[in-house]
């Protein structure tokens, strides 16, 4: 049985989710899913002082993706429109047990699993990884004003976090397939080969679940 294409991108931040969030939805004409970031009233506080604003950020965060993928579920996905996304839910348990107490991520998990236990679930992820080195460059470059007290070593962590968080979703989840880019080799944002390459992968993987 076929299933309406739902894509997400993931991966640390700086690596380029959005912009190949973006590239798929204007090749295969998906509705694009963008997560909110610098609207978060918090992620500036969190930067400069992550133990006292970590659980505000979180909550944010949280609370505004179950809302959006609440939306996608109804206007689109139950529609058999395809998605992409630039986020995968899943980023919010990677960031906030890496910054949140253990009381607070009890709290946190708890929440989190009410609230994605009936969420519309990704049938094929998307994972951009790079080196701190490369990260380090991409936030630099774009630029963003909340992401300039951001420190090397909490970004070194994150890209930790998420290759333990994508290994351990690989064998809890093995019917979704995870196409895995290194940002290091490729720049699918200067280099139209890449995109291609990329692309291509996708299209084949997706055709081999669904309709495009």
């Amino acid at each position: 049985m076929n299933q309406t294409p739902f894509i997400t991108v993931e991966g640390p931040i700086g690596v380029g989710k959005t912009s190949l969030a973006k590239e798929i939805a204007n090749r295969f004409q998906y509705h694009l899913l963008k997560e909110i970031v610098e609207e978060n009233p918090f992620l500036g506080k969190f930067y400069t002082d992550i133990e006292e604003w970590s659980f505000q950020t979180e909550m944010f965060f949280l609370c505004n993706r179950y809302k959006q993928l609440e939306d996608i579920h109804t206007k689109f996905l139950s529609q058999s429109q395809p998605v992409v996304a630039d986020y995968h839910i899943m980023k919010n348990i990677i960031f906030a047990e890496r910054t949140l107490n253990d009381y607070q991520f009890q709290k946190y998990q708890q929440i989190y699993d009410i609230l994605t236990r009936d969420m519309p679930t990704p049938n094929v992820i998307i994972y951009l990884r790079a080196n701190l080195d490369t990260l380090l460059y991409r936030v630099a470059k774009r630029g963003r004003e909340i992401e300039k007290q951001m420190s090397a070593s909490y970004l070194q962590q994150l890209l930790e976090d998420y290759d333990r968080a994508m290994e351990y979703f690989k064998l809890a989840n093995p019917h979704i397939p995870i196409l895995t880019f290194n940002g290091d080799d490729l720049d699918f944002v200067m280099n139209k080969e890449d995109l291609e390459n990329i692309l291509s992968t996708v299209e084949l993987t997706v055709k081999g679940r669904a309709v495009l």
